[in-house]
């Protein structure tokens, strides 16, 4: 069954502490690691905390600019993502901030949890998946039932440490602070136990304000479900750019994003980016990628739309400029229809050439969705 993109985030010091033992919260991170947060819940479609970082923090868990809220409404997303609570006891504060702040609420909770959660009047979508908590129910329910693609875990430590052991985590972006908090007594990002595969995959080190943050990837057998995962968010991503484009009678409207094998994004772009009203998407992402980047050759390029064969607009199509910027796989939504090129084939274009072509079927509608004026 599939699986959201599980993104586990985290704020820690430099002696792996998410807090002290104090009763305020400390702050690990600074205004500008608050910023990237803020980035990262606009772009998800759902965020999850367990029962103990309520109860700890009584968290919001808001988008706060109303600039990426804009951004979401135009993409065609509610204002915030869904907030998802799990709880096995369902013994949670009715008047938590949680509850009554943003969009949509779920408790994903036990039989007898989900019977104390409804007693207590918790305000929120309670769902119960059994006499016991199951990570792999509960996510398969937020992928089938809420459509929730992309979740971003904001903790607790607990909650980190049971999707990691369970090998459901596709990405950890870690905060490192520059703190050393030195109390057996504070909470701990992860707990002790087995964690299979050991060593993960280091994937960006970006430094933010004094913070440092880290991004990995897990590596241990039968995560492997990390590529595909990655797969869906990018394209997903490209759709959602799709979205942005200003509607033609004359073009589709499409989305690209070029993505290095590390998992670092190069470039985006959609179509008739900055007013040209006939560049395309992949043509707009690969003219903000470098040339002589040796990551081009190892990349990926996600399109809502199969690449162009051949077009009137330019010399080259967008097949053969993917193929000349040295990029030999491409993935994407739904191949061309014959509505402006008939008897158009980017993939056999791109196949020719050596390169692998990925086409991921579920996100058909959603591609096709700003292009309906011309679909019907």
């Amino acid at each position: 069954m599939p699986l959201p993109y599980v993104l586990l985030s985290a704020a820690v010091s430099l002696d792996g502490y998410l807090d002290d033992a104090g009763p305020e919260r400390l702050l690990l991170s600074g205004p500008d690691d608050f910023d990237r947060v803020d980035e990262v819940r606009a772009s998800a479609d759902a965020i999850l905390v367990g029962a103990g970082t309520i109860r700890a923090d009584n968290p919001r868990l808001l988008v706060n600019s109303p600039e990426r809220r804009a951004a979401r409404i135009a993409a065609g997303k509610p204002e915030f993502p869904s907030k998802v609570a799990v709880s096995g006891s369902g013994e949670l504060d009715p008047g938590a901030l949680f509850w009554h702040t943003g969009g949509d609420k779920v408790l994903l909770t036990t039989d007898r949890g989900a019977r104390t959660a409804r007693a207590l009047g918790i305000a929120a979508d309670v769902v119960a998946l059994g006499d016991r908590l199951d990570w792999r129910a509960a996510l398969e329910h937020l992928h089938d039932e809420r459509g929730v693609r992309r979740l971003m875990v904001e903790g607790g430590g607990t909650v980190h440490t049971q999707l990691l052991q369970r090998q459901l985590a596709d990405e950890l972006q870690l905060a490192l602070a520059p703190l050393i908090v030195g109390d057996p007594e504070a909470p701990r990002l992860f707990g002790p136990g087995a964690y299979p595969g050991g060593r993960m995959r280091l994937v960006e080190t970006r430094r933010i304000g004094d913070v440092v943050l880290m991004r990995y990837r897990p590596t241990a057998p039968g995560a492997g479900t990390a590529e595909a995962a990655a797969d869906r968010y990018w394209l997903g991503l490209a759709c959602e750019l799709a979205a942005q484009c200003p509607p033609s009678r004359t073009a589709f409207s499409v989305g690209a994003v070029v993505v290095a094998a590390d998992g670092t994004e190069l470039a985006r772009g959609h179509s008739r980016e900055g007013g040209d009203p006939v560049v395309h998407a992949e043509e707009a992402a690969l003219a903000k990628t470098d040339p002589a980047d040796p990551r081009l050759a190892t990349a990926t390029v996600y399109s809502s739309l199969e690449p162009c064969a051949r077009r009137a607009s330019r010399p080259a199509p967008c097949a053969r400029l993917i193929l000349d910027a040295g990029v030999r796989r491409v993935v994407t939504a739904w191949r061309e229809p014959d509505t402006f090129v008939p008897g158009a084939d980017g993939s056999g274009v791109l196949t020719a050439q050596g390169a692998a072509v990925v086409v991921l079927p579920e996100f058909e509608e959603r591609a096709k969705a700003p292009n309906r004026h011309l679909t019907g």
